[in-house]
């Protein structure tokens, strides 16, 4: 079968920073793709940046899920990737995902294998942490699919701003479609990463818990088995640092769900 064509939606708020070297990366594809920014309201110099590298600017929100919805539904290629501003992809990843999905009718989506890097410390941490989860399935999620299968479950669940690539990736799998994995990677910019931003970002995430564990597919949120591979992947100090952010982070996702509960009538 023939390579199939790729779409790559990029939902943006205020992505100035980290926007251009994101889209740079996607016009770097060893093969053509589509590219389509779908930008909430910016008042940075998102616009603009998304302009001169975008096959498509949309307007659309209020949420990620609802964005990436919109990008989807208007791509031309019949496999979509769903890759967030402050991403870089790697030059394969699009001629990988073009061969698999183009061999393998049954291929439904396929997980990027992601690496972080940042400033300070607790980027440092939050990279030994990412490497401890490679290829674990319980925490790996696809970003890329078959669009005829985004079309099949409705893509991305618009009630949930959190959870919703494990639950997308999740709903895909139970319409029999297999999921793969690229070689090649992506790289997240954590920027400077610190404890209290940590807190509150899992802290907003932890609204959408009640709604996400209400679903039947949802994971657990336990991760102590990948934990365990900490002490081959860092120093004690980073390793220990992996336990304090992820406890950290647990207490935000806990403060969201229980802001949640009350706000329910």
């Amino acid at each position: 079968m023939s390579a199939a064509q790729v779409t790559v939606v990029v939902p943006t708020r205020d992505s100035a920073r980290t926007l251009e070297r994101c889209l740079v990366s996607l016009r770097a594809q060893t093969v053509p793709v589509e590219v389509i920014v779908v930008d909430n309201a910016s008042t940075d110099g998102t616009p603009g940046i998304a302009a001169a590298y975008a096959d498509t600017v949309l307007a659309g929100g209020p949420e990620r899920s609802a964005q990436r919805n919109l990008g989807w539904r208007a791509a031309s290629g019949d496999v979509v990737a769903f890759v967030d501003s402050d991403m870089v992809l790697s030059p394969g990843v699009a001629a990988e995902a073009a061969a698999a999905f183009g061999a393998d009718p049954g291929l439904g989506g396929l997980v990027i294998p992601e690496e972080s890097f940042g400033q300070g410390f607790w980027a440092r941490v939050r990279a030994v942490e990412k490497r401890a989860y490679l290829g674990d399935p319980a925490v790996e999620a696809a970003r890329i699919f078959r669009r005829a299968a985004l079309a099949d479950v409705g893509g991305y669940d618009e009630d949930l701003s959190a959870f919703e690539d494990w639950d997308l990736a999740d709903r895909v799998a139970a319409t029999g479609r297999r999921a793969g994995r690229t070689a090649s990677g992506v790289r997240h910019d954590e920027g400077r990463l610190t404890l209290r931003s940590a807190y509150r970002k899992r802290r907003y995430y932890g609204r959408w818990l009640p709604a996400y564990r209400a679903r039947p597919t949802a994971r657990s949120l336990g991760r102590g088995g990948t934990l365990r591979r900490l002490p081959l992947l860092g120093s004690p100090v980073t390793s220990a640092g992996v336990i304090v952010l992820k406890a950290t982070e647990a207490a935000g996702l806990l403060a969201g769900a229980r802001a949640a509960g009350k706000d329910r009538p």
